[in-house]
């Protein structure tokens, strides 16, 4: 069942190159899952009509943190994007969830490997951060394709999740300096692959090819599980 919050926006940030975030206020009570996503409504104030003032996002955030975040990928074609951005902070906005279910499995004992580029890192933060805030003891790998630093949110951020949690290995693939993101890298960076269950999140385009990469590695195609975004 979808529920309206009434949330009001807290702040906005850039997290690496054209690429924002914005933080909410998490509704009393509200729970979710990490790697589930809901909608943001802009207010009548941004102009916007009724098919133009909604976009859905993956929570950044965990469950444990206390305000919810939101990461997108500007673009200058999305109306909705470049409205949002110039909401001011501290206005009310809308929040509809929840949907998703793109979290991490339960047996501990089976590894997860989570393969993203750019904007797909959304979901996975989160994902990362709960598991190292519970102490969960999956043996969890996170292959991670950019061009450049510049354009990694989050990167500083999952270094420091990787010291902290010895279950939790991050592999930075930066493809300028690398070369693209290919079957033999997944390989060379994960151990048992055909055991694991395999995350690869993004736009839709992204998540396929990544879909392909992983089952190019030696994935099992039934442990694999996807999350695509939709207004790419």
């Amino acid at each position: 069942m979808t529920t309206t919050y009434d949330v009001r926006l807290l702040h906005k940030r850039e997290v690496a190159e054209h690429t924002m975030e914005f933080t909410i206020e998490k509704p009393a009570g509200f729970e979710y899952r990490a790697g589930q996503f809901g909608d943001i409504v802009l207010p009548p104030s941004t102009g916007l009509d009724a098919q133009h003032n909604k976009h859905g996002f993956s929570f950044v955030s965990a469950p444990f943190e206390d305000t919810l975040r939101m990461t997108t990928l500007m673009r200058a074609s999305s109306a909705f994007k470049q409205a949002a951005v110039k909401v001011p902070d501290g206005t009310m906005i809308q929040l509809l969830a929840l949907w998703g279910n793109f979290v991490l499995h339960k047996k501990a004992s089976q590894p997860a490997v989570f393969v993203t580029r750019g904007i797909g890192i959304t979901p996975v933060r989160g994902i990362i951060a709960q598991a190292t805030h519970e102490k969960a003891e999956h043996a969890i790998t996170l292959i991670y394709a950019n061009p450049a630093p510049a354009q990694a949110a989050y990167h500083e951020e999952l270094l420091e999740l990787s010291r902290r949690n010895p279950h939790f290995a991050y592999v930075p693939v930066f493809t300028n300096a690398q070369g693209p993101l290919t079957a033999q890298t997944l390989r060379s960076h994960t151990h048992a692959l055909g055991d694991a269950i395999c995350y690869a999140s993004g736009p839709i385009s992204t998540a396929s090819e990544l879909r392909g990469l992983l089952l190019e590695a030696g994935a099992d195609e039934d442990n694999i599980r996807t999350e695509e975004f939709e207004g790419y």
